[in-house]
């Protein structure tokens, strides 16, 4: 995922996932003949929430002496999640998918900026079947086969996007954060329960407790199926967005839709 010399930005939200990953691919880059190691946070503005975990960011990386980049959605969309919220003219538009949006975006930038050769996200195996599940119930077939769990080089740049959590549960991660005494935030986001991913996540465990294993053959299972999606001429491919001139599948990426519908409904 990572080679020898590469410069690698670490997406650190301030959960235990990215905390834990940072901490793991810190012990890798303690070697200074290896490339540079940093981490970017994005501040999504959601008052009452997001300044513990930037905290914790901040102290973390601090410990570890590495450096942490921060951006936030109002600098770069005029809005924070709070306005957001706000302005949706439909309660289908859920919170999560325009926090998803646009931090993906986020991510994109602060990591072309930091002019890194890799982004590593913390994604893991449950998030990932999850992801799959609301994608299927949605409609969204064709995201399934966009969903890339190996290493991928994408945008003007040609980053590289690394999961190297992918295929590990959520609670393995859990108890190793606990093991090293990794500090994160525990507090919830106030908005998660909009989407169907919580309801998922408690189904999904439920089903891991009375059969262990099934967590880990529906992961395989959906590698396959995406990955027999990509190979379909029916996927999308990738061109340029009529806005902002970024990748999209569409003429319109859905950073420059939901924004556009965000700010339609603000000045009304």
């Amino acid at each position: 995922m990572v080679r020898h010399g590469e410069n690698v930005a670490v997406a650190v939200s301030g959960g235990k996932d990215s905390l834990t990953l940072l901490y793991i691919l810190n012990k890798i880059f303690d070697d200074n003949s290896r490339g540079k190691l940093m981490a970017i946070t994005v501040d999504e503005g959601i008052d009452g929430y997001r300044d513990e975990s930037l905290q914790i960011v901040k102290d973390f990386c601090s410990r570890l002496n590495i450096e942490n980049k921060v951006l936030d959605f109002r600098e770069l969309f005029g809005l924070d999640m709070d306005n957001a919220i706000l302005l949706r003219n439909s309660p289908k538009i859920s919170s999560c998918s325009i926090c998803g949006t646009f931090r993906r975006r986020a991510i994109d930038l602060l990591s072309e900026s930091c002019g890194v050769d890799v982004v590593a996200t913390a994604h893991n195996l449950d998030d990932h079947i999850q992801s799959f599940l609301i994608n299927t119930f949605s409609g969204d077939i064709a995201r399934i086969g966009w969903s890339y769990p190996e290493p991928i080089e994408y945008g003007l740049h040609g980053i590289k996007k690394i999961k190297p959590f992918i295929s590990l549960y959520e609670q393995e991660i859990i108890f190793y954060a606990l093991h090293q005494e990794i500090p994160f935030q525990s507090e919830e986001c106030p908005y998660m329960h909009e989407s169907i991913r919580t309801e998922l996540r408690q189904f999904l465990n439920s089903l891991e407790d009375s059969h262990p294993g099934i967590k880990y053959n529906m992961y395989n299972s959906v590698l396959k199926i995406s990955e027999g999606l990509r190979n379909q001429k029916s996927v999308k491919r990738s061109t340029k967005c009529l806005v902002c001139e970024r990748q999209s599948t569409s003429e319109m990426c859905s950073v420059c839709q939901t924004l556009q519908i965000l700010l339609k409904k603000g000045n009304n």
